[in-house]
């Protein structure tokens, strides 16, 4: 099994967008072959930080889930929500 944790810390005023494009991103993911879980959590010392938990079943499982389309799109998305 393969873990993947990833944050990403969110403009003032953008965690709506950015909380909407995770869940869609995370449910899109869980549909995936080999996708064990994969969740977002807002981090509870600092409000304007997701964090991503993922889960998978192997490294190629991992590597197809990245080629994606989707999950590109996802990334430079999230990228325009992002202070860091």
């Amino acid at each position: 099994m393969i873990v993947v944790v990833g944050s990403v810390k969110v403009k003032a005023g953008h965690m709506a967008r950015a909380q909407e494009l995770g869940l869609e991103h995370v449910r899109r993911s869980r549909t995936e072959p080999g996708c064990i879980s994969h969740a977002m959590h807002v981090d509870c010392e600092d409000p304007n930080r997701l964090v991503f938990l993922e889960e998978w079943a192997d490294q190629a499982s991992l590597q197809a889930h990245f080629q994606v389309p989707a999950s590109r799109q996802f990334a430079a998305q999230l990228s325009e929500c992002a202070v860091e």
